[in-house]
């Protein structure tokens, strides 16, 4: 799952960064309220984080905006003004949560779990005999649990969110990886290698399609 955070403070975005890439989300950061609303247009994210002030706008602004044209992801909002009136400002412009800086991060967390809860459709995914608890972010594969990494973690998810349809290459770099620009390496193929070795006697499920990329298939008669 992605994350966009609206944040001009290098240093918070950095670390909000740095915190959801080891949660095993993939994070875009933009610094300015007009980039905000144009990636968050999208519809790529599970959730927005976006900070109150902005070099060219505010927070309540952008929200509205993307209220505006017609974007539902979850909005948190992330701000110093604690004060009554400013919090049911945010809410009412379309937010859906509000912290107040400082925050500690396992309220950060649980917030932002929260607001996946609700919107973000199955909490399991099965296929065949892998089993994603999409809350937990745990695996398991025919009744055990399966220790993955991170990034093979948002690669496995995405793959099941897209099951049985291939997936290609280039898109995998965007959702997976966050870039839209190919080096050329082998990055993806490394990390399916990879991730084929963790599945063991499993490691079919994930087929190569020729020319286009990767496509997760159930055995046949499973789900």
């Amino acid at each position: 799952m992605k994350i966009l955070v609206v944040e001009d403070d290098r240093k918070v975005a950095k670390f909000l960064s740095r915190v959801f890439t080891e949660e095993g989300f993939t994070v875009d950061l933009c610094d300015r309220g007009e980039d905000g609303v144009r990636q968050g247009r999208t519809g790529l994210y599970a959730v927005i984080l976006l900070d109150w002030m902005l070099p060219d706008t505010d927070g309540v602004s952008v929200c509205r905006e993307l209220r505006r044209s017609g974007c539902a992801t979850p909005v948190l909002m992330l701000t110093a003004r604690g004060e009554l009136a400013e919090r049911v400002l945010g809410l009412d412009a379309g937010a859906d949560d509000y912290l107040v800086k400082p925050f500690e991060l396992p309220e950060l967390l649980a917030r932002v779990r929260a607001l996946l809860r609700r919107g973000a459709g199955p909490a399991k995914l099965c296929v065949g005999p892998i089993v994603i608890d999409c809350f937990a972010r745990t695996v398991q594969l025919a009744g055990q649990r399966l220790d993955l990494t991170p990034r093979e973690y948002a690669l496995l998810l995405y793959l099941a969110r897209n099951a049985g349809t291939p997936v290609p290459r280039t898109e995998l770099l965007s959702q997976v990886w966050a870039t839209s620009f190919d080096t050329g390496s082998n990055l993806v193929e490394a990390q399916v290698r990879r991730l084929r070795e963790k599945l063991g006697a499993h490691a079919t499920l994930i087929d190569t399609v020729r020319g286009v990329g990767y496509v997760l298939r159930a055995p046949d008669g499973a789900p």
